[in-house]
């Protein structure tokens, strides 16, 4: 079964962030690091439950090649993608980001 991909506007807002660093370092990183977080959604999509949850309903992906996790909940039919978070974070801070997200 596939889940729909939801996106909260948070999380492109994190996605555009990292892009415009990986881009200042090198040209053409930016671009591979999209590729690779929409790559990694598509992945959650077909396949949500092979995730681990990490805060309660809140389950997480980490990307291939790039330190950063996507955070998601999956409600029926439909995957929420909360957060896409650097791995160098707090725990805490992500956690709490999560709540704030959530409401």
């Amino acid at each position: 079964m596939t889940y729909d991909l939801r996106f909260l506007p948070e999380v492109e807002e994190d996605a555009i962030a990292a892009y415009s660093w990986y881009e200042e370092k090198a040209g053409g990183l930016g671009e591979d690091f999209l590729r690779m977080f929409y790559t990694c959604a598509n992945d959650i999509a077909r396949a949500p439950l092979i995730n681990q949850k990490t805060y309660g309903e809140f389950r997480r992906r980490l990307l291939r090649r790039f330190p950063y996790a996507i955070y998601f909940r999956i409600e029926q039919n439909e995957i929420l993608i909360v957060g896409l978070f650097h791995c160098a974070r707090h725990p805490r801070t992500i956690r709490l980001s999560l709540s704030d997200r959530d409401k």
